[in-house]
């Protein structure tokens, strides 16, 4: 069964797509976002919910 939510966090650097990975939970999301923030810190991130229907098939 598949969750109604994903989470995908996308990092930038100069405004550019840098990576963007996807997550379970919120939570998963936050804890990466924060991990990186503090290795690489020219690094833009934001998170954001979406359905997984538009990702998979």
């Amino acid at each position: 069964m598949m969750n109604e939510m994903v989470w995908r966090c996308d990092q930038t650097r100069a405004g550019q797509l840098y990576n963007r990975m996807t997550f379970n939970t919120k939570s998963e999301a936050e804890q990466f976002m924060q991990r990186m923030q503090q290795m690489e810190p020219d690094q833009t991130f934001s998170i954001e919910a979406v359905d997984p229907r538009t990702i998979w098939n």
